[in-house]
């Protein structure tokens, strides 16, 4: 395990041993710590047993990418800026256990301002889980399915082609350019997919808006929107013919404006349920 520390500037230690109302104002005001000012980047490489992959995050903004070539190793780069008043020295730390990859900070005092990035490029053929608090969550270029668990945290993936099942508790979800099923449940957030390719769809959002563009014609989609809106684009034609769909809504406090071709024995089926909000299916085309 690695541990990295940045002590606060000598002015901060002082005013702090000062204290008072004035230096508590002062070092407030100084404050804003942001992980892109560091110009100096750790980097580390960890050997990677077997297929699988967990990454373990917290209190960072986290990319998640292929790595180049046939690299074996899991490839992190990490920035961090930070300090602490009346309080332990910020410290962010890093550790391979298997195959559970932790980044973690710790950043407490009577002020604390820290920010942590960290990079993590993954080897072909690898699936990834990650389990993530309180930070964002980028993924991007993955053909192998990749699991988010995300608190208090927002969730982008673009160009996948593998399987997606994302879930976060406290944060909007966005997809873009995905091939692959989509599993997307969130708790507090809207749910966003464009492009899609999929033909495996399964979005669920308790508190938020749901928004479906679909770039080719589905199997199945299944939308479900406790409070918030719901709207669904897909084609009505593929391979240059018409398509309809087998269309089912269930609406409790909201209106219904479906304009696309129906069908109840198509082998396309839409599903779509809201507890309150307007549910809008529509052609993409």
């Amino acid at each position: 395990m690695t541990v990295r520390t940045r002590r606060r500037p000598r002015t901060a230690r002082a005013l702090a041993a000062v204290g008072g109302t004035a230096a508590v104002v002062l070092l407030v005001g100084a404050c804003g710590a942001d992980a892109d000012d560091d110009t100096e980047p750790e980097h580390r490489t960890f050997a990677l047993p077997g297929k699988t992959l967990t990454v373990e995050s917290s209190d960072s903004t986290l990319e998640l990418v292929p790595a180049a070539g046939d690299a074996k190793g899991v490839q992190v780069t990490r920035w961090f800026d930070g300090e602490t008043v009346l309080g332990g020295d910020p410290k962010v730390t890093w550790k391979m256990e298997g195959n559970r990859l932790t980044l973690d900070m710790e950043c407490s005092g009577v002020i604390a301002n820290c920010s942590a990035r960290h990079r993590v490029e993954v080897p072909r053929g690898v699936a990834v889980t990650v389990e993530n608090k309180d930070g964002t969550v980028t993924a991007s270029g993955f053909k192998d399915a990749l699991k988010v668990r995300t608190k208090d945290g927002s969730v982008t993936v673009k160009n996948t082609h593998a399987a997606l099942d994302l879930r976060s508790s406290d944060g909007s979800i966005t997809v873009d350019g995905a091939q692959g099923p989509l599993d997307l449940h969130s708790s507090d957030g809207s749910v966003t997919a464009r492009r899609i390719t999929s033909r495996q769809v399964a979005v669920d959002s308790k508190d938020g808006s749901v928004r479906l563009e679909l770039a080719a014609v589905p199997d199945r989609v299944e939308a479900r929107s406790k409070d918030g809106s719901v709207d669904i684009a897909v084609p009505d034609r593929e391979s240059g013919k018409k398509v309809a769909y087998d269309v089912r809504t269930d609406v409790s406090d909201g209106s219904v404006d479906v304009a696309v071709p129906r069908d109840d024995n198509s082998p396309h089926r839409l599903s779509v349920r809201s507890a309150d909000g307007k549910v809008t299916v529509r052609s993409a085309n």
